[in-house]
């Protein structure tokens, strides 16, 4: 198993529950809520989160590999709960960049931990107002 696996797992069993709950609030940082592929149960995952065009992005610091994205990518979508706000998104598009169109010291620092991977989720326009009234 490689390091990154390793530490995914360690993260998973003890720093989501740690920070899970208070890192969605920080300012740049969200939380993946998303279905078990297999239980159906739901889950949070807290995440680096930028927005760009109608989409949000996540870094993928442990890689395609992690449960919480084959579970995102199987259900095609979750939603994300950044700034107190939950978002729906669809249409999981995982692909490699290293050069990313974020902030330049965040780039830096991906760039020094060698995360290259990221995940593009598109946001659902949710009606507001009389028109949702009626459906």
């Amino acid at each position: 198993m490689s390091v990154k696996r390793r530490l995914a797992r360690l993260n998973k069993y003890f720093g989501n529950r740690i920070v899970g709950r208070i890192l969605p609030a920080m300012p740049g940082f969200g939380a993946v809520y998303h279905k078990g592929r297999k239980s159906g149960r739901e889950y949070r995952t807290p995440v680096k989160v930028f927005k760009k065009n109608g989409h949000i992005i996540l870094s993928l610091p442990y890689g395609p590999e992690s449960d919480w994205v084959k579970n995102v990518i199987a259900a095609g979508g979750c939603e994300i709960k950044t700034r107190g706000k939950r978002i729906p998104v669809v249409a999981p598009q995982v692909y490699i960049d290293d050069n990313p169109d974020i902030p330049a010291f965040l780039r830096w620092a991906l760039q020094r931990l060698h995360i290259d991977e990221f995940i593009s989720l598109k946001i659902v326009e949710v009606e507001t107002g009389a028109a949702a009234e009626r459906v």
